[in-house]
């Protein structure tokens, strides 16, 4: 009986180190180029599971999903554009995942291997990131690319460059 009760107890303070912890301000916004001419946006809508302690990087975890439909490049014609099928199609796939597979320390930041979903193409990507704690909570800042046809985003246009800047800003409470 004693043994269950420290097996119990040691299970219970294991899931107090690793405490979720959900975003309470995300900022995702992209760069690309369009007819030479450097364009972007952010998408507005976002959720994460962040489960990540510098001192534990082989039991960290971070899942993300950000809505596909809450893209914004502050023009309404070109936002609605971006939600058809050629695009993003956000009617037949209204979410973009992002869910880490492992974690590395480098230099002073970390390096996150993640599984990136959209438009149900799954890739893996690496993402340099800095974590700072905050007194309220935690701060993730990184940046990466991908290449849009990789993911079938905005299909053969020859104005378009492939390579896409995701920067992402993400705090969580403590």
């Amino acid at each position: 009986m004693k043994k269950i009760f420290r097996i119990v107890v040691l299970m219970l303070a294991c899931v107090g180190a690793y405490a979720q912890a959900d975003l309470t301000r995300s900022k995702i916004s992209f760069e690309i180029k369009n007819m030479g001419i450097k364009t972007g946006g952010t998408i507005d809508k976002a959720q994460a599971n962040v489960q990540f302690d510098p001192a534990q990087l082989g039991s960290s975890k971070i899942e993300a999903v950000a809505e596909a439909a809450s893209i914004n490049t502050d023009n309404t014609m070109r936002d609605n554009h971006l939600k058809n099928e050629d695009y993003f199609d956000v009617a037949k796939y209204p979410k973009i995942s992002m869910t880490s597979t492992s974690f590395k320390k480098k230099g002073s930041g970390f390096v996150g291997i993640f599984n990136l979903t959209i438009k149900d193409k799954t890739k893996p990507v690496e993402v340099p990131f800095t974590y700072t704690s905050l007194s309220s909570g935690h701060l993730f800042k990184g940046s990466f690319k991908i290449n849009r046809r990789d993911f079938g985003v905005g299909g053969s246009s020859m104005t378009m460059g492939d390579d896409v800047t995701i920067n992402v800003e993400a705090e969580t409470a403590k």
